[in-house]
């Protein structure tokens, strides 16, 4: 099989070349570390014979988030010694900015290709490997193989769209899957979905629990993060958060905002786009509302009238969440399939409203649902409603927002399980 990727990806890569040149100069920053994306990994210090060199590659923010707790746990053993990978310049910012001083090095994923990955694994010369969620790299398993290094894959999950593809392509998915020395799911159902393709996975649960570990905030610490951001030190403010907003659903909570300050209810907006690039277009959006806001990435401070604050930076949503009473979670509507995680959400113990898409955490969601933790709405007006209720009654917002923090704290361990499964416990 891997003949046939060897032989297609270059000219694939060639062919492709325009559509990743446009990616970067829209997304900006994949200039940064280009030589590592060809091969060229920072020269590293001689192997350490007492401790295990292992390779950790998380594409992005969401995923470098989830690891944190079990790279931290993995130093902190003592047994090893971290590289750690990722392919996004957002993920390999906030990667430097928390994870320098228990790593050896932080660098830029080569591109999959014999020639860029032969070279970094020169370089690199991993003991282990481990891959985050739903990555599939041939060649970087196969220079595993050929070099007789086990690989994991951890936090192992299968979207609705990645399961079909997988069995579309079975024999192809299956002879990269039974590549990895060990796979640890993120759930039963995705256990269950492995099992399909052939595989005997581990249950280790979602390491996305653990990350989160310091729950609401105090009152006073609560009214001090509001006022930072413009909406005052008044308790009976109520703050609705957009967690992970994607195209239209800025739109549609601008509108729940308006109709509930028309009836003269003290309701705020937090605004976190999952993309921080669109800041423009939703800029357009809040000029023409009408109503007063701030965009963070300015670097200045918030006015003490601040009706919506637009959190244009990275990284920053779980301690945002934090500000908030009720939220709304992203990318749950259509046109839109997947959704974000709603899991900061729970641990921050907030309230949750959300779309019918969320089938990228189908697992969570249903254990919210069954816990009364969230409500699941059909169609925009209907996650306006859900959203002004929570709002309107603080009763059901705040047992609501219990019941997640409940729930959340009865699913956490997957760290622990999987440092033992990468030590050898």
């Amino acid at each position: 099989m891997l003949w046939f990727y060897r032989i297609f990806f270059l000219p694939l890569l060639l062919l492709a070349s325009p559509y990743y040149a446009w990616r970067m100069l829209r997304r900006g920053g994949y200039g940064q570390g280009f030589g590592q994306r060809l091969g060229f990994f920072p020269r590293l210090p001689a192997k350490n014979p007492a401790k295990s060199r292992i390779w950790v590659q998380a594409v992005s923010v969401g995923e470098i988030e989830a690891i944190g707790p079990l790279l931290k746990q993995l130093a902190a053993s003592g047994q090893v010694e971290l590289v750690l990978t990722t392919t996004t310049s957002t993920g390999y910012a906030l990667a430097r900015q928390r994870y320098s001083d228990v790593t050896l090095a932080i660098g830029i994923f080569p591109i999959d290709f014999w020639l860029c990955s032969a070279t970094a694994w020169s370089r690199i010369q991993p003991d282990k490997i481990v891959l985050v969620e739903g990555e599939l790299w041939p060649e970087h398993l196969q220079q595993a193989r050929a070099h007789h290094v086990p690989a994991y894959l951890i936090n192992g999950r299968l979207s609705d769209r990645s399961f079909a593809r997988h069995q579309a392509w079975s024999k192809f998915s299956n002879a990269l899957f039974r590549r990895f020395h060990l796979i640890a799911a993120s759930s039963e159902e995705d256990a269950r979905r492995f099992r399909t393709l052939g595989l005997e996975p581990i249950v280790t649960g979602n390491l996305k629990f653990d990350v989160a570990t310091t729950g609401p905030l105090e009152m006073s610490a609560k009214l001090a993060l509001r006022q930072s951001l413009g909406f005052g030190t008044n308790a009976n403010t109520v703050v609705i958060l957009g967690s992970s907003t994607w195209s239209g659903e800025e739109s549609l909570l601008i509108e729940a905002l308006q109709k509930l300050r028309a009836n003269h209810i003290d309701a705020r907006l937090l605004l976190v786009p999952r993309h921080s690039e669109r800041r423009g277009e939703i800029i357009a959006e809040l000029k023409a509302s009408g109503l007063a806001w701030h965009q963070r990435s300015t670097g200045t401070a918030a006015p003490a009238d601040t009706l919506i604050h637009l959190a244009d930076t990275t990284g920053e949503l779980r301690d945002l969440t934090r500000a908030a009473d009720v939220a709304y979670i992203g990318k749950s509507l259509a046109p839109h399939e997947g959704g974000q995680t709603p899991i900061e959400v729970a641990a921050a113990g907030v309230a949750m409203v959300y779309g019918p898409r969320m089938t990228n955490f189908r697992d969570a969601c249903k254990g919210l649902e069954n816990a009364q933790a969230a409500r699941k709405v059909t169609n925009g007006q209907e996650a306006i409603t859900a959203l002004t209720e929570l709002v309107v009654h603080a009763d059901q917002r705040l047992a609501a927002g219990q019941r997640a923090l409940t729930w959340h704290q009865q699913n956490r361990g997957a760290t622990h399980r999987t440092l033992e499964l990468i030590l050898g416990k």
